[in-house]
């Protein structure tokens, strides 16, 4: 006999000597369903049912059937408490202190988690869930992003059974780069047919759902739902922009001391409270200009527009939940994976791509595109003082480990397993403790082992004695953070926390303490006070630093966030080949062009002259660049975030088979650069770019297409090449970077974190 599972039957000579055998069906009990929405970039106070003016009925009327967690925190960036979350473990244990943008060559920056740390998905799977994966994940290394992986860290591969969304830290909203479980796809449809991803990810989420009750209506499920709103590009359809037209004239001053009242009313801070300073860099609304309150309100505006239409969709989701008859038995949760962003800057872009590229809107110019904001054409993200109302009353934004960055909403809804609707809950909690949650509830335990790895112990602590007990102490006694640098220690109410100064010694640092029982806001430093309290507060940090796997401490960003020559890496030579047809390639796959040298190479064969098209193209409308054949002549197009250099070819192109070819003199971002056109050898044109952008974080690259929004405004998307491409080489000539060149690139992949 096999050794196959065990049999309860008996097997003889022939069937009539043997009796058959099944195992028993699984008996799932009143296992609840668990959704888990996760919001990118949203702050303290956002929500209505938090504060804000900014109408979220679907998310306030989930809190009204449910509670409010007004103590809980995560990390202050998105993959790693994406890490945590599903994983119910500490960010650096599993090898993602920070994005998953690079591997340090430390344990706790892998850029991917570790096999010793199964997810929610992969424990749930073990108990007969059906799991499910829709939106961001961020998760994988980001050299491992295209269709020939590996697929070790997709999501499929982390124990979901379905996926779609996608891969990287964000993604235009209209002309997103998707993936449906392991392989990319073009989006359904355009935004002239009214397509939005939001509303796409919740079809997409419904359709899996749909599926899984009609054939399996008995088993559980869980739904991890991490929407790309409300990070940036902030982007919606114009109708919920419009409804915020005016809404915030008056400006961050007084909004933020609207919603700070609103939370005082609402019980979400203490009365206590005193609402915190303006951050540096933060202007009084009043002293601006009016070009630059005009333009930073419109921004503000289409931020609004972007919240209430992702309630909108939520509100689908609860809709079809309800509808079915699973809502009641559905624990779902709502959080934030960081608070509000600073990477805007102190003036906020219509185009995330001038932050890249350190090019701020001439406010006088930007008058003229006012409208286009949250459109299509437009690529915005708002300025400090915004972040900050978001964060109300806190101190700091994302990317730090003051309240601005760590403190974010969560609400709980689960008509069967809550009987304190509209309930406020104070008890500290971390991120960790979504996963311990989940299992309390479903009456399970992480796994001591999981196929075959030894598993780290999960750091987390449920939350669920909070359901029922509003008045219970705290679960959690101690919990640290740590992001680029920046720290900060939580120890029985109290918070000691350093902002780091990038390149300074860590021993040079700052710490601040604060009472957060009597201070919510982080306001009244007690350090002077209370010396040798926060002494033993920073001892503790390094003795959690140790434990959880936090060191060594590095504070380096640009030095790790270029493309990574490592050994074995895609980009360590700089020199790439690629066979044609081949599917859509990230942004973070593409060769890194950004003010080089370089040659790329095309080996085509034609049939006729009239056969045309786009050999390789990056980018989208915000920026890039194309290398296409158009009317029998070739041309490269470089777009510098929307000035467009169209360079064509002198002479025309035979049919038959034949090699063209771009090359750049490049001398570095924001730097002119020569472009010579060329014809199996021969120089067929040439033509100067005014200036070289960071093109290479714009959104991704199509070979034989222009797919997405198209690069250039000389074509039609997507402009597919109507004859054979053999083959297309890129050679990229190293070039020493400078430091300002490596703080600028620093800024610019945070800013798409």
């Amino acid at each position: 006999m096999p050794e196959t599972e065990a049999f309860g039957g008996r097997i003889g000579r022939t069937l009539q000597e043997s009796a058959p055998w099944w195992p028993q069906p699984h008996d799932h009990g009143d296992r609840p369903n668990v959704v888990v929405i996760l919001f990118d970039d949203l702050g303290y106070s956002h929500f209505g049912c938090y504060g804000s003016t900014i109408a979220t009925p679907n998310i306030d009327a989930l809190a009204a059937g449910g509670l409010r967690f007004t103590n809980f925190h995560v990390t202050p960036m998105c993959s790693p408490t994406r890490a945590a979350l599903l994983t119910g473990r500490n960010p650096h244990t599993v090898g993602m202190r920070a994005i998953a943008n690079f591997d340090s060559g430390f344990p706790h920056q892998r850029a991917r988690i570790t096999s010793r740390a199964a997810t929610i998905a992969e424990m749930l799977s073990a108990e007969r869930y059906a799991t499910y994966a829709v939106g961001k994940w961020h998760l994988n290394p980001v050299e491992e992003a295209s269709a020939a992986g590996p697929f070790d860290h997709w999501p499929l591969q982390k124990g979901f059974d379905r996926f779609y969304g996608f891969l990287g830290p964000e993604t235009d909203q209209f002309h997103p780069e998707l993936t449906y479980d392991n392989h990319h796809i073009d989006p359904p449809a355009s935004p002239d047919d009214g397509y939005h991803l939001s509303e796409d990810l919740v079809d997409r989420a419904q359709s899996f759902l749909r599926d899984h009750q009609s054939i399996h209506p008995q088993q559980p499920f869980l739904l991890y739902l991490a929407f790309g709103a409300t990070h940036a590009p902030h982007q919606a359809p114009a109708e919920y922009i419009e409804r915020y037209r005016g809404a915030f004239d008056k400006g961050w001053d007084a909004v933020r001391e609207e919603w700070f009242a609103r939370q005082l009313e609402l019980g979400i801070v203490p009365q206590d409270t005193q609402l915190a300073p303006r951050n540096p860099g933060v202007e009084p609304w009043d002293e601006l200009p009016d070009n630059a309150r005009r333009f930073m309100a419109r921004l503000q505006e289409t931020f609004a527009g972007f919240l209430e239409h992702t309630d909108a969709q939520i509100g689908r989701l609860v809709q079809y939940l309800d509808e079915s008859g699973q809502l009641d038995n559905t624990l779902l949760m709502i959080l934030a994976d960081n608070g509000a962003s600073q990477e805007g800057g102190a003036q906020g872009v219509s185009d995330s791509e001038r932050t890249f590229n350190q090019l701020p809107d001439d406010l006088d110019e930007v008058q003229s595109r006012l409208d286009e904001i949250g459109g299509p054409s437009s690529n915005p993200n708002f300025p400090w003082g915004w972040a900050q109302a978001g964060n109300t009353p806190l101190r700091w934004y994302k990317q730090n480990t003051h309240g601005g960055g760590v403190r974010v909403p969560l609400i709980a809804h689960w008509p069967q397993g809550i009987s304190d609707r509209g309930g406020i809950r104070r008890q500290f909690h971390y991120v960790t403790d979504i996963l311990p949650t989940v299992l309390d509830v479903i009456d399970s335990e992480a796994p001591a082992e999981h196929r075959g790895e030894p598993q780290i112990p999960v750091a987390g602590s449920s939350l669920r004695y909070a359901f029922d007990e509003p008045d219970a102490e705290s679960s959690r006694h101690v919990q640290y953070f740590e992001h680029f640098g920046h720290r900060g220690i939580w120890i029985d109410g109290w918070k000691a926390v350093t902002w780091h100064p990038r390149g300074q010694s860590f021993d040079q640092d700052e710490w601040e303490l604060y009472d957060l029982a009597a201070d919510f806001s982080e306001t009244n430093n007690l350090a002077a006070e209370h010396p040798q309290r926060l002494r033993e507060m920073i001892d503790a940090w390094w003795v959690e630093a140790g434990k959880h796997g936090a060191l060594p401490l590095d504070d380096r960003v640009g030095e790790l966030l270029a493309p990574s020559p490592r050994p074995g890496g895609l980009h360590e030579t700089g020199r790439y080949s690629y066979k044609h047809p081949i599917s859509h390639l990230p942004s973070d796959v593409v060769p890194p062009l950004d003010g080089h040298s370089w040659t790329i190479s095309a080996d085509i064969e034609r049939g006729s002259t009239d056969d045309e098209g786009v050999l390789i193209a990056y980018g989208t409308l915000y920026g890039g660049y194309s290398f296409y054949v158009q009317a029998n002549r070739l041309h490269f197009h470089y777009n510098a975030l929307g000035s467009h250099t169209d360079i064509a070819a002198e002479a025309e192109l035979p049919a038959g088979r034949c090699t063209v070819s771009v090359s750049m003199q490049g001398n570095g971002i924001r730097r002119p650069g020569e472009a010579t056109l060329h014809l199996n050898g021969e120089p067929i044109g040439s033509g100067s770019i005014p200036m070289q952008v960071r093109s290479h974080l714009a959104r991704g690259g199509d070979i034989g297409a222009d797919r997405l929004s198209p690069v250039a405004d000389t074509y039609d998307a997507p402009f597919e090449f109507t004859a054979q491409i053999r083959q297309i080489d890129v050679e990229i000539q190293p070039r020493r970077t400078a430091p300002a060149d490596a703080e600028a690139r620093a800024r610019a992949v945070l800013s798409r974190q």
